[in-house]
């Protein structure tokens, strides 16, 4: 499989890197990966699209892998800026190219409610989102979550400046105006939608109307149903289709909240993935 490496401008001019996996097509699939976590990670899934013939465009937000250009102390942004500026970005760049589709993870599923132009998207599919408030995981994770953001967090932060998360095997450090934001967020059952000051962020959902499937695993411990529920409640222009797996289902040991863009989950989960695309229209090639 071939890529290459992408350098382009966020919407507000912010230098960032992207890989792309090109095909024989005029279908791109934009990756709006999860919270902390580098494009490498989704290097086998675009390779997966790939080969059934779709472009791939995955990026990395400000402050994240390549696209971290300064040391995160003294960064200043806001949560909201990898959706409505950086990923906003990507689906612009494969928009003047083709037929735009996302597939979301995390932040993904959130990223999409903040785009300047949902309409250029035609359909999403995203794994693993949720509202993030703890009181949605079941124990022990509740506890372990409600430490991280009221105890171990504010600790670290404020003598770092940013929030380390690389040393909690949690993906990629933080800038503090990520953390600031998501730390109030999840403190509330149904996320930005029950924060009054978040109404900027909010009243776009309202705009989006592609057809959207939300996937969720039974043993996502960070975004079980209920919790993927709670957030898509803000989707109020669309109906969102919820689908529901399990590891026995797919006959894996487990999937997670990570563990849908892993190579072991993702053989018997990226070509269902595809199939939903192809009931949208997607023109993908057979297997």
């Amino acid at each position: 499989m071939n890529s290459h490496v992408l350098k382009h401008a966020a919407i507000d001019g912010y230098p960032l890197v992207s890989t792309v996996y090109p095909a024989a097509s005029d279908e791109y699939i934009v990756l709006a990966g999860a919270t902390a976590v580098p494009r490498g990670f989704y290097r086998r899934f675009a390779e997966h699209a790939q080969s059934r013939g779709i472009n791939v465009i995955t990026t990395d937000y400000r402050g994240i892998g390549d696209s971290k250009h300064a040391p995160l102390r003294g960064f200043e942004m806001d949560y909201a800026d990898w959706s409505r500026y950086d990923l906003a970005a990507s689906v612009r760049w494969a928009s003047e190219r083709g037929r735009v589709w996302i597939v979301g993870h995390s932040l993904g599923g959130h990223a999409i409610g903040q785009l300047p132009d949902p309409s250029l998207v035609r359909a999403a599919y995203v794994c693993g989102v949720g509202a993030g408030w703890h009181g949605w995981m079941p124990q022990p994770e509740r506890i372990k979550v409600w430490f991280l953001w009221n105890v171990l967090g504010p600790s670290v932060t404020r003598l770092l400046g940013y929030m380390p998360m690389s040393k909690l095997g949690i993906g990629e450090d933080l800038p503090m105006g990520v953390y600031r934001d998501w730390k109030k967020w999840c403190a509330l059952p149904h996320y930005f939608f029950d924060d009054p000051n978040a109404k900027a962020i909010t009243e776009r959902f309202v705009k989006v109307t592609l057809p959207i499937a939300a996937n969720v695993s039974t043993d996502d411990l960070w975004a079980p149903p209920q919790s993927r529920d709670a957030f898509f409640r803000g989707y109020t222009g669309t109906k969102v289709e919820a689908v529901d797996i399990s590891p026995q289902q797919l006959g894996v040991k487990d999937i997670g909240h990570m563990g849908y863009f892993r190579a072991h989950v993702g053989e018997k989960l990226w070509p269902q993935m595809l199939e939903w695309f192809a009931s949208k229209g997607m023109r993908a090639s057979s297997p």
